[in-house]
């Protein structure tokens, strides 16, 4: 049985932005990640799956972010921005028919046009990867979950902060909402869906 039909499957892309480059990564680093998501849109768009980029940017002075308006007994303090930090990675070119999304939040569903975008293009399975794991992916996985997609993790093209966050979503969480393959197991559904269309 086939992991997904690749032309209602979206590869949904987290935060392969500038910032990544100087994020914590583990138990892959930011560059192997990066690496191995560009090759899965290669196999996607070979596969005639839709890409979609999710990068997250805020207003110039960041009044639209959380992290400084919430209480929480970890303290998160405003990040030092540089010019790029929110665009995506050169190795990330989106075609002009691949929507790049806005998030706010580690929740790439909220506050955007994510879900029109994807019942738009008639997806019914989501293929998920990028930074970081525990947030911006999990985050956007639950919202993806209680939306009704199905999904998949790529769990060798994605990280976290540390190996303990990154392991413990892959272990205890994905499973529970979809499941999870490596870049291979993904590559060849979309590059076997290229061929029957052949």
């Amino acid at each position: 049985m086939t992991l997904f039909e690749t032309d209602k499957s979206a590869l949904v892309i987290i935060d392969m932005q500038g910032a990544v480059r100087r994020h914590a990564a583990a138990p892959h680093d930011a560059d192997t990640v990066i690496t191995r998501v560009a090759s899965l849109v290669d196999a996607a768009r070979e596969g005639g799956a839709l890409v979609v980029y999710v990068r997250t940017s805020f207003l110039p002075d960041e009044s639209d972010s959380l992290t400084l308006v919430k209480r929480v007994d970890v303290e998160r303090r405003a990040p030092h921005r540089w010019d790029g930090w929110d665009q995506l990675v050169d190795e990330m070119q989106p075609l002009p028919t691949e929507p790049v999304v806005i998030k706010r939040s580690w929740n790439a569903f909220y506050g955007s046009d994510l879900d029109l975008q994807l019942r738009r293009h008639g997806i019914e399975t989501v293929v998920m990867c990028g930074i970081s794991t525990s947030f911006g992916v999990e985050g956007t996985a639950r919202s993806a979950y209680d939306h009704g997609y199905e999904l998949v993790f790529v769990e060798d093209a994605m990280a976290s902060q540390t190996t303990e966050q990154h392991e413990f979503a892959v272990r205890e969480v994905f499973p529970q909402i979809g499941r999870v393959r490596d870049v291979a197991a993904v590559t060849e559904t979309f590059r076997a869906s290229a061929q029957t269309a052949a």
